[in-house]
């Protein structure tokens, strides 16, 4: 990739990164109001009046949900970028 290239895709790669973070944001939301109990919020890991269990489970689907929304946006960023500039952005 060359200097000039390099200087072009670093921006546009940390602006697909903050929008995939607000993305995976929304969707984790929309997916726990699905799969909880109760229509409460979710938990935050310290707060002790909820089950660790219920913790633990929110944190790991909030993980696995930001993982494949960050691997996405990156992608999908990845092969925008080589489309247009038809070099590899690695």
């Amino acid at each position: 990739m060359s200097p000039a290239s390099k200087v072009l895709y670093k921006p546009l790669s940390i602006v697909a990164s903050v929008a995939g973070g607000l993305l995976a944001g929304k969707i984790f939301t929309e997916v726990w109001q699905r799969i909880s109990p109760s229509d409460e919020e979710p938990p935050e890991p310290k707060d002790l009046t909820r089950s660790t269990r219920e913790a633990l489970i929110a944190a790991a689907v909030q993980g696995l949900i930001f993982g494949l929304v960050r691997a996405s946006v990156d992608r999908a960023s990845a092969k925008g970028y080589a489309a247009v500039t038809h070099e590899d952005p690695r």
